[in-house]
């Protein structure tokens, strides 16, 4: 158990208190906040503040949520009674360049680690948005940048430290308290305890990043999905496929209620021929003559990349959303979307599917909590601006979601309407892994300190 290092600065702030509400508030990165209240927030500004508000929460009988960035976007941290822990203080950055390793606390952005990676020709493979904050996005599995080469973020975690349900300060690693290792790596926000620092392995930067982009007509979907989904699996592991129903862009020819398909891929290369030679394959698609927009083989960056995934989810807009492994490719599963994109109430909402690469032949998940994976990985926004339009949007997402359940393997729980249906975070597991995290939790709190997830509570 590791000692205390300073004297405790915790703020506690009661409902009621000044700077409470602002806290609550803020606590969700999305403009759609939860009609719920914690009983108090506790603000942490050090390790030991994180210690004095689980004790303290602990002896008060409150049961306690935890929030890093605020990047749920249905709000898992904040809940009705209890403690809120509020860890968006805690931004800490050390990168040990010889080693090629760093440690980082919770509330780190993606953008902000990966640009302090930068520095050193470095990189991690960072969430795509990049205001997403490393805590939850880790706990969670991490679907980031270059999964291909780099695998999911949490495979890179390696070693944590965690304050416990008892209010220890502990290290967990593959040799050291393992249990809470295996957990902290794919629970996401039904983990037992609160992690105060990542240590991680981080990579050499690619020398060369570029992408290339192709945007059809809405009418070209069964075409362009269909191609995508054969030339997917034989893409080199650096190349990351896209494709993107969403309104077209301004002046942008599109097909039914100015809806388009788009195909984006990024290539982290060695060389620019590497890149170009990658990227040549969009060039194969049987709609090319028919592109509305042409982007070919553009010098990118991490930086470039999080300023495109911004446009897509604006800052200050209503989200509602929520994830779907499937066993169909995308061939068959974006023409079905299509047809709910078109009759979206909000211009602003989307749709993203990809076809991740799978382990290299004979080589198995690590074994971790994180343990779901499918052939398609489709990801639903619904984004709007105003309050009077919350039900209906919500409504569109979920009817959305539900044509594809037939052939739905599960979820990827970061990103799950966990309110949708109580099998939104049980089956973002496989069965065998979610049986052991609920054992695991009941072996490491007992008394239920930690908040489980959103819906089954």
């Amino acid at each position: 158990m590791a000692q205390r290092t300073a004297p405790s600065t915790l703020q506690l702030l009661w409902r009621g208190d000044p700077g409470y509400e602002e806290k609550r508030l803020d606590a969700v990165w999305n403009a759609r906040k939860p009609d719920r209240f914690p009983e108090v927030v506790a603000v942490a500004t050090c390790v030991d503040d994180v210690v004095d508000a689980v004790n303290h929460a602990r002896s008060r009988g409150l049961r306690v949520a935890v929030r890093g960035g605020g990047h749920s976007w249905c709000g898992s941290p904040v809940r009705d009674g209890g403690m809120l822990v509020d860890l968006s203080a805690l931004r800490g950055i050390s990168i040990d360049p010889v080693s090629k390793t760093a440690a980082v606390q919770p509330a780190v952005t993606a953008r902000a680690f990966a640009a302090a990676l930068e520095q050193h020709g470095l990189a991690f493979p960072v969430g795509h948005c990049g205001s997403v904050p490393l805590s939850g996005y880790l706990l969670a599995g991490g679907a980031g940048w270059n999964r291909g080469t780099w695998g999911p973020a949490c495979f890179s975690v390696e070693r944590i430290e965690v304050v416990t349900a008892a209010g220890d300060l502990v290290t967990a690693d593959e040799d050291h308290n393992r249990d809470l290792f295996w957990a902290a790596r794919g629970a996401g926000p039904g983990f037992f305890g609160v992690v105060t620092r990542f240590h991680v392995r981080v990579y050499q930067l690619p020398p060369v990043i570029r992408t290339s982009t192709y945007l059809y007509p809405l009418s070209e979907v069964e075409a362009v999905s269909a191609w995508a989904s054969e030339i997917a699996p034989g893409l080199p592991r650096n190349v990351e496929l896209l494709c993107l129903l969403s309104s077209a862009p301004p002046g942008a020819p599109a097909g039914p209620a100015g809806k388009a398909i788009g195909v984006t891929a990024a290539v982290f290369a060695e060389s620019e021929e590497e890149a170009s030679t990658a990227l040549a394959v969009l060039d194969t698609c049987p709609s090319l003559p028919r592109a509305v927009v042409r982007m070919a083989d553009v010098p990118s960056s991490f930086e470039a990349l999080h300023d495109s995934i911004a446009t897509l989810l604006p800052e200050g807009r209503r989200f509602a959303a929520d994830t779907v492994w499937s066993n169909d490719d995308m061939g068959a599963v974006l023409p079905r979307l299509a047809e709910h994109l078109v009759v979206a109430p909000s211009a602003g909402s989307l749709i993203l599917a990809t076809m991740p690469p799978a382990p290299p032949a004979g080589a198995a998940m690590p074994d971790a909590a994180f343990s779901m994976v499918g052939r398609a990985f489709v990801l639903s926004y619904a984004i709007w601006e105003h309050e009077a339009h919350d039900a209906v949007n919500e409504e569109w997402l979920r009817t959305a979601v539900r044509t594809l359940e037939p052939r739905a393997v599960g979820h990827y729980v970061a990103e799950a309407d966990l309110l949708a249906d109580r099998s939104r975070a049980i089956n973002s597991y496989a069965p065998e892994n979610w049986r052991r995290l609920q054992e695991l939790r009941q072996r490491h709190d007992p008394t239920k300190l930690f908040h489980t997830y959103l819906g089954l509570e």
